[in-house]
């Protein structure tokens, strides 16, 4: 039996005995690990989590007896102080040696403390291990005693931003000082610097970039921070987080060749200029750089294995390493990905920086327009996990592609979904596990849920960056094989939509605080917080108003925002018609205030271009003149599409302007999973596109004919008949029981279509629930609709008429004045926002 020795047993380290623990050949193999500190290795990626419980065993990457289990001998609090290249062995702190047929170096890193006098005083600490963690707890608690005791941190980077959310959280004034121009520099340009900064300061975190810090001061204990520049910044404790060095000290005393600025040489194998030695993780000089993310370590461990293991097929080190990047940063969503920075001659930027929701997003194009290469999300990176794959895979742009940052518009798709993917698309970066891996786990049956798959593959584990990937692939996979699919909302509520609504309604919960007591964890995210808005409005009529702070942006401030951060105005419209002196209203408002118009193809007028602290005095004159609300910013009922029908029409068989009329003023300002569209026809020529509609009904001898779960948009459907011909008063009867039920049971943001897809049995299923009422359930779907019929209010007529309400309308928290830096073009006759750069 050959003996491995393993130096280091931090995550790495700990990835390759995994990986050794689940090889075929284990067994012709003793492996013996050696770690510095006491414990067994732990997740340092998540490490700002102790701060809030100080629980070491959470963070514990695995058990002593788990190493115990795998016939690996552990050696925790062994320091290793020597080795013999030429002998192969290696000799620990208390004298003891070790032989070894391989030797595996996983030594990592250490905090690098900049060479700054003072950096001995007490109250200074770095921010690596939980032995770190509890110094800098200790030395809060006894600071909360004195009166306006801060800390800073010295690094403006991942790990100082984390560190300084948690000086923040212990009740420090907080601040972080960082020695380039501008935060978190390696990922981030000065735009998305900007915003983060600005997102901070927000928060109450003091931000100070360029800043070279001369000197720690005080007296045995620091006090302040002084800088270059001459100026001082009062401080009573100091948190370094300015880098890493790596630890290879062991390797060069034993002759093993180190790189000028540190680092263990290695090749694409890993191997060491030693014979039999590796080097794994952050200690790795790999073609000239170190890596400091847990994903290229895990690489390198798979790669170290297989090639001691002398496996076939026997992968290298790719000659790039992704260095992609997502994190949640103080609630703040920060991701780079690919090439996050390029010049004018090297591709085509595009921009979108929203600065009241303090979002910024950049995509680098290819000059030709064809390829993404690169970008960065400051404040929403829901996107990131598709955008980074589009880079990974080379994948093609939509013909849009600044739906790729702004989403999909109109009902069109963003661009491509999971299923687009290759099967050789890496999903888990962390276990560098493949989509096609994943498919096949979820095609054998050893898989049906993300879960499931963490369990077989260990996908998801690490970062855990991946999952919201993971779990679309789950859901599109296995209804692309008609197996059905249980959607929980999120981490925070492991329920469906339905669930969630039922558990809402049974406990009487009437706001987001109170369903997190009742039956929630967490803080909540961008997922549920809307979800349960939408719940909310759904079981109780509630407008976007009552809980603001749950809403989408848009619904926040009621209004679509557009891509230079004004709003547009939408006045319902029902059915499209409008009278001479409503249109000359519209045209005086939108003159009054410069603002583009044009007619939707929901038969409305947009009004485009209003700042944010215009839209209550816009509104103000709207409602004078007799409009209300349009929704045309929520997940709710948009419009009811109509033709002339008899009224004017010489082929028409029934007046379909006053029925769309009726139906549009009945569902105004119903709240769904997404948004509805309606449509009426007065024959079966269907001028009004009935059938491209969440409902249509279209007039045919004897009454109408009601059609339901169509779209346009990139993928449209045709509706489906549910039934006819019927009365008027009986299609509004199987509407309201059709809208209920699907507001009862559509996962968030699931349109009508997708929804059909989705019911086991399809179209005749909903009749026989809707038509036929099978499950009894069709009296109860009717009041509920009813009730939300009578409760209807107008929510822009709540909003200019409470003052509380309105005073949310201002696009700087700490002045009413108007945003002076937005830019329009002339167009037309009229105006646009200034092309993007």
């Amino acid at each position: 039996m050959k003996t491995i020795l393993l130096i280091g047993n931090g995550m790495v380290g700990h990835k390759f005995c995994e990986l050794f623990s689940r090889h075929a050949r284990r067994s012709n193999y003793r492996l013996i690990v050696f770690g510095e500190e006491r414990r067994p290795a732990y997740d340092r990626v998540h490490l700002s989590e102790y701060f809030a419980n100080r629980d070491a065993d959470r963070l514990c990457l695995a058990s002593s007896d788990w190493y115990a289990e795998n016939g690996i001998e552990l050696q925790c609090g062994q320091k290793i102080i020597a080795i013999d290249t030429a002998a192969k062995r290696v000799t620990t702190a208390s004298g003891e040696t070790y032989a070894y047929d391989s030797l595996i170096l996983a030594t990592g890193s250490s905090a690098f403390m900049p060479p700054i006098p003072g950096r001995d005083k007490k109250g200074v600490f770095v921010y690596r291990t939980i032995e770190d963690l509890d110094g800098i707890l200790d030395y809060a608690a006894k600071l909360k005693g004195k009166p306006n005791a801060s800390a800073s941190v010295l690094g403006g980077g991942l790990l100082g931003l984390e560190a300084a959310k948690a000086t923040l959280d212990m009740g420090l004034e907080s601040h972080v000082v960082e020695f380039a121009p501008r935060l978190m520099p390696r990922q981030l340009d000065d735009k998305g610097s900007d915003v983060l900064k600005d997102t901070l300061v927000n928060l109450g975190l003091g931000v100070h970039c360029d800043k070279n810090t001369r000197q720690i001061a005080g007296n045995g204990c620091i006090t302040h921070l002084e800088f270059a520049d001459g100026s001082e910044l009062p401080t009573d404790m100091l948190v370094v987080s300015a880098g890493i060095r790596p630890r290879d000290e062991l390797a060069r005393e034993a002759g093993i060749e180190v790189g000028p600025r540190g680092g263990i040489v290695c090749d694409e194998y890993l191997r060491t200029n030693a014979p039999d030695v590796y080097v794994i993780g952050e200690a790795a000089l790999y073609r000239g750089m170190i890596y400091g993310l847990v994903a290229p370590g895990y690489e390198m461990a798979r790669v170290a294995l297989g090639h001691l293991m002398a496996d076939d097929g026997l992968a290298a080190m790719p000659p790039s390493i992704d260095m992609s990047t997502k994190l949640k940063l103080i609630g703040t969503d920060v991701a780079s990905f690919g090439e996050p920075f390029t010049s004018p001659d090297e591709a085509r930027s595009i921009i979108f920086h929203d600065e009241v929701a303090q979002v910024y997003k950049r995509i680098n194009v290819s000059l030709d327009g064809t390829k993404l290469l690169g970008g960065i999300l400051v404040g929403d990176a829901s996107a990131y996990n598709m955008l980074h794959q589009m880079v990974q895979n080379d994948m093609a742009l939509p013909p849009n592609p600044e739906d790729l940052i702004l989403g999909a518009r109109g009902g069109a798709e963003a661009g491509a979904g999971v299923l687009d993917l290759p099967a050789t698309a890496v999903i888990c970066s962390c276990e560098n596990i493949t989509k096609g891996q994943l498919t096949e786990l979820l095609d054998d049956g050893k898989a049906q849920s993300v879960k499931d798959l963490a369990g077989c593959c260990g996908a998801g584990t690490g970062c855990g960056g991946c999952k919201p990937m993971i779990s679309d692939l789950v859901d599109s996979h296995l209804k692309a094989q008609g197996k059905v699919v249980r959607n929980v909302i999120c981490d925070h509520f492991p329920y469906t939509r339905q669930e969630l609504r039922d558990l809402v309604i049974l406990k009487k919960v009437t706001n987001y605080d109170e369903a997190v007591d009742a039956f929630g964890a967490g803080e909540g995210c961008e997922t549920c917080k809307p979800a349960l808005a939408s719940i909310f409005a759904t079981v109780n009529m509630e407008t976007a108003n009552r809980q603001p702070a749950i809403q989408d942006t848009n619904d926040r401030y009621l209004a679509n925002i557009q891509r230079n951060g004004t709003y547009s105005v939408v006045p319902r419209i029902a059915a499209g018609e409008i009278t001479p002196a409503q249109l000359m209203d519209i045209g005086r408002i939108a003159a009054k205030y410069d603002l583009y118009t044009k007619i939707t193809g929901a038969q409305r007028i947009d009004m485009f271009g209003a700042r944010l602290e215009q839209l209550p005095i816009i509104w103000e004159e709207l409602i004078a003149a007799g409009f209300e609300s349009g929704h045309a910013y929520g997940k709710s009922l948009r419009a009811v599409k109509s033709c002339v029908g008899s009224t004017w029409c010489r082929y028409g068989m029934d007046e379909a302007v006053s029925f769309a009329i009726d139906l549009e003023n009945r569902y105004r300002g119903l709240r769904s999973p997404h948004k509805l569209k309606g449509g009426v026809s007065g024959c079966i020529r269907e001028c009004a596109e009935a059938r491209g509609k969440d409902f249509g009904l279209i007039a045919v001898e004897g009454g109408y004919n009601v059609y339901v779960c169509g779209n346009g948009g990139a993928r449209p459907r045709h509706a489906e008949l549910l039934a006819g011909p019927l009365d008027k008063a009986t299609c509004i009867q199987y509407l309201d029981r059709f809208l209920m039920f699907y507001l009862r049971t559509a996962a968030p943001l699931q349109r009508t279509a997708a929804w059909l897809d989705s019911l086991e049995g399809g179209i005749d299923y909903l009749k026989s629930i809707v038509v036929e009422d099978q499950l009894g359930i069709a009296a109860e779907l009717e009041a509920e609709m009813a009730e939300l019929v009578h409760n209807y209010k107008c929510e822009w007529k709540e909003a200019v008429t409470n003052p509380a309400i309105r005073s949310r309308f201002q696009t700087f928290t700490n002045t009413p004045e108007a945003d002076e830096s937005l830019s329009f073009s002339p167009l037309r006759q009229q105006k646009m926002p200034v092309a993007w750069t």
